[in-house]
């Protein structure tokens, strides 16, 4: 994929850009495989607002996508089509399998229409077959990684995004993750091979707000403009500097470069290195 640019003739699209899809297929959806979503507007089930500067945009439908495939083990599947989802930021690949069935899945980079893909657990290594990580060699590239055996990919599911098996250990696996932290992960556990397509995904510029309303993005206000009532940071005479010098969040815990990470949680013998420790 590379990026389109466009003419500068308003000031919207000066600077614009976006993903070219040419080379996606341009077969539409598959209805079978696709279900309404409602939107949440970042509210939780009692109606409170969660998440903020979330709302509005374009309605969407939903695109069921099988992150576990191994109830397919050993059965070989035929690519029919790599098309858009306007609910990930990776494309989506439509695979037709031996006995009929179709079935969506996260599109590897340089996965074609017409490819044959397959779940096994010593499947040969290349980009798109779902394999044991155990039985992935050191040094390749992979995708839609289990943590918990038979829950299905959890994690390395971003556009351009993949880790690395780093080491083979007894029963588990050191796993480099795209943050550059490396853990174990349970050899029984499945990985895809290959990196997360739409490379170019990062190098997309929005251009102008009305763009991101219509991907369902508010606007963000700054703390310091807000009044003192609704931010630690508000209140005062325009934009002055914020009060007490520790930046906080809009409820009052310190921000930027505080730990806020429990002590004692359930994965951390099983993290080697953090993301944030410093190289050497």
């Amino acid at each position: 994929m590379a990026i389109k640019k466009y003419k500068p003739t308003t000031p919207g699209r000066r600077g614009m850009s976006t993903v070219d899809y040419s080379d996606l297929s341009p077969k539409k959806r598959q209805k079978g495989l696709t279900t309404a979503i409602s939107k949440k507007a970042g509210r939780n089930n009692q109606g409170r607002i969660t998440v903020r500067h979330r709302g509005g945009g374009v309605k969407r439908l939903y695109r069921v996508i099988d992150n576990k495939r191994f109830d397919k083990l050993d059965v070989p599947a035929k690519v029919e089509s790599v098309e858009y989802d306007p609910n990930r930021t990776a494309f989506i690949a439509l695979l037709l399998y031996a006995d009929g069935e179709r079935r969506y899945i996260l599109a590897p980079d340089g996965l074609k229409e017409g490819d044959k893909v397959i779940c096994s657990h010593k499947a040969k290594i290349k980009p798109g077959n779902r394999v044991h990580i155990g039985n992935i060699p050191v040094g390749f590239r992979i995708h839609d990684v289990e943590i918990q055996v038979g829950k299905g990919a959890q994690m390395i599911r971003s556009a351009g995004s993949s880790g690395q098996v780093s080491s083979q250990d007894g029963e588990l696996a050191q796993i480099t993750l795209p943050s550059g932290s490396v853990r174990y992960i349970s050899k029984e556990c499945y990985a895809t091979i290959g990196q997360v397509s739409n490379l170019d995904h990062g190098n997309v510029t929005i251009g102008k707000a009305g763009r991101m309303r219509k991907m369902g993005r508010r606007p963000q206000v700054l703390g310091k403009s807000m009044n003192a009532a609704d931010h630690p940071h508000g209140g005062g005479e325009g934009h002055t500097a914020i009060s007490p010098k520790t930046p906080k969040t809009p409820w009052g815990m310190p921000a930027l470069g505080v730990k806020t990470r429990r002590r004692g949680r359930y994965s951390d013998h099983l993290i080697i290195k953090g993301r944030r420790k410093k190289k050497k």
